[in-house]
């Protein structure tokens, strides 16, 4: 299969629909109320306790703005969260290219939308196993599977997609919509992307590391198991 190679993209992208799921919750409060004033059209598909926070943030105004990524993809969430944004549509939506015909094509076929901009953060994976005598069990239950493809996604995708790991980076970002008439520039996508590998890249180090110091038996230790 030959390489797709993109030739043509735009600077600055209108941020139209933005995905969030973050376990990191503060900031949003601020953040979020700004992005819906900035742009009355503004959709947001978001999933469990990130859901119900934006409820409350958005108040009266949640029902024009906020959609359950269940609801968009037509797939309900599994049992504890284990699988709810990994869907098709989910995924078309962050690694569409604009000037790529067959990609908005296959947007019209689905009823997908572009994804503007991610705004996600991992499961404490780092906070879970600084905690004394913490299990493998415990641990491998806090490995964060969506938001990682999610953040790879966008961030492959900088051409036209904005990934935010950090709510310290809310505020310039805000500072850039404003200065844009709610678009982002390339810099600001290309800058955001950079960070968002740095943050999957130390969150996969740190499982690996976790997982090295643990022996057969530490895991065996978790489990009944037959065989």
């Amino acid at each position: 299969m030959a390489m797709n190679i993109v030739s043509r993209i735009d600077n600055l992208v209108g941020v139209r629909h933005v995905l969030i799921s973050v376990s990191d919750k503060s900031g949003l409060d601020t953040f979020v109320p700004k992005l819906a004033a900035m742009n009355p059209e503004l959709k947001i598909f978001s999933t469990g306790g990130t859901f119900s926070r934006l409820q409350e943030i958005l108040g009266a105004s949640a029902g024009s703005h906020l959609t359950r990524v269940s609801d968009y993809t037509g797939q309900p969430e599994t049992q504890g969260g284990l699988v709810k944004t990994l869907d098709f549509k989910i995924y078309l939506g962050l690694l569409t290219e604009t000037y790529n015909d067959a990609h908005q094509d296959d947007l019209k076929r689905t009823g997908a939308v572009p994804i503007d901009m991610v705004v996600v953060n991992l499961y404490p994976f780092q906070e879970t196993i600084s905690k004394a005598d913490v299990t493998v069990e415990q641990a491998r239950g806090n490995i964060d599977i969506g938001g990682p493809c999610m953040i790879r996604a966008s961030a492959k995708n900088f051409i036209r997609v904005a990934p935010v790991v950090d709510p310290a980076d809310y505020a310039i970002i805000i500072d850039e919509l404003k200065a844009n008439q709610g678009a982002l520039s390339l810099g600001m996508r290309y800058r955001l992307a950079q960070k968002a590998f740095e943050h999957t890249a130390g969150y996969d180090r740190a499982i690996a590391d976790f997982l090295r110091t643990k022996a057969l038996a530490d895991v065996e230790s978790c489990y009944d198991h037959t065989g």
